[in-house]
């Protein structure tokens, strides 16, 4: 259990974040999809029905897996929570998503596999 405690600790670590978001996208098909739409769009944003379009789901699937969403997408493995996606607000309820650094790198690395 201490080990377990360390880890949690040190989840800023990068070392310690890759796993955790390489683990997750293969946890999640929708996770993954976006995450791939948004390298694929990189450096541009896109807004939550765009990317559900794209990805062919539901707008609240993707609010989900971008931000967590109950117990079915948990916060913590949240794109957000894993600092692979980056949200920027743009005037009156438009939220825009892009793909941080750490997220391209990721991706980049599933890609190699």
């Amino acid at each position: 259990m201490e080990s377990a405690n360390v880890i949690q600790g040190n989840t800023n670590s990068i070392d310690i974040k890759r796993p955790i978001a390489i683990r997750a996208l293969r946890r999640s098909n929708v996770r993954k999809k976006i995450a791939d739409f948004l390298f694929d769009i990189s450096p541009s944003c896109s807004y939550t029905s765009d990317i559900a379009y794209n990805i062919k789901t539901t707008p609240t699937n993707v609010i989900g897996a971008i931000r967590g969403m109950g117990s079915r997408y948990k916060e913590e493995e949240s794109l957000i929570g894993l600092n692979m996606v980056e949200e920027k607000s743009c005037g009156k309820n438009i939220r825009l998503y892009t793909l941080t650094n750490f997220g391209k790198d990721v991706i980049e690395e599933l890609r190699k596999r």
